[in-house]
């Protein structure tokens, strides 16, 4: 399998960003993705010339980067198999 490039757009230390950022972390480390992904949280408040450049209009973003096409999802990424199946993740569960 190539490598997964996963980039998570978030914005501050809001509730919502850290339950973000707690979910992706979850999300990596278990199913079909430990070991093959690359996964980087960026803050738009600290990189706020990324949200143009990516055309980001909401976030929490998390953006399937690699291998292309890209895939995009919004929100808080509880939903772990709305998350995989969207983002066309490999699930180990059902594998």
């Amino acid at each position: 399998m190539s490598k997964i490039k996963l980039k998570l757009y978030v914005i501050g230390n809001s509730l919502v960003s850290k339950r973000a950022i707690r979910n992706f972390k979850v999300l990596c480390s278990t199913a079909g993705l430990k070991g093959c992904c690359d996964m980087e949280v960026i803050d738009l408040m600290e990189h706020q010339d990324l949200a143009e450049k990516e055309r980001i209009l909401a976030t929490p973003l998390l953006i399937r980067k690699e291998p292309l096409p890209q895939r995009r999802i919004i929100g808080d990424l509880s939903n772990r198999q709305k998350v995989l199946s969207t983002l066309e993740l490999p699930d180990e569960e059902h594998e």
